[in-house]
């Protein structure tokens, strides 16, 4: 479980960079060159999109590479990140794969049977 942690965490990272180069572009581009009548519009929380664009893959890479050695911490960064995704983004046609896989990731690390030292984490 803990190396389907591990890849599902890197690859929900890599896209939600994708989602990220996106969403923080888009709100750049309405600041520079302003809205467009019935096409483009500024979001109600440019910040909180720019900040999740960052945060969001890389906690999702960090905790997806934690998730072999330290399951639990990954686990939690893994959740913390799919969290913040759904909150700045929602669930949509191009998020909803960053956002299974983190979740995921971050469900099967945490569940992982062998914990970081020989007792359970539970």
């Amino acid at each position: 479980m803990r190396s389907a942690a591990m890849v599902l965490g890197i690859i929900g990272g890599l896209l939600a960079i994708l989602v990220g180069f996106f969403s923080y572009g888009y709100t750049e581009a309405i600041d520079r060159f302003g809205e467009i009548e019935g096409l483009a519009q500024q979001v109600s929380n440019p910040q909180l999109i720019r900040t999740a664009s960052f945060l969001a893959p890389l906690l999702a890479i960090a905790g997806g590479a934690m998730a072999k050695i330290r399951a639990l911490w990954g686990g939690i960064l893994l959740l913390i990140s799919a969290g913040l995704m759904y909150y700045a983004f929602g669930f949509g046609v191009f998020t909803m794969f960053p956002l299974g896989f983190t979740g995921l990731a971050g469900v099967l690390a945490i569940a992982a049977g062998k914990p970081d030292e020989p007792k359970a984490h539970f």
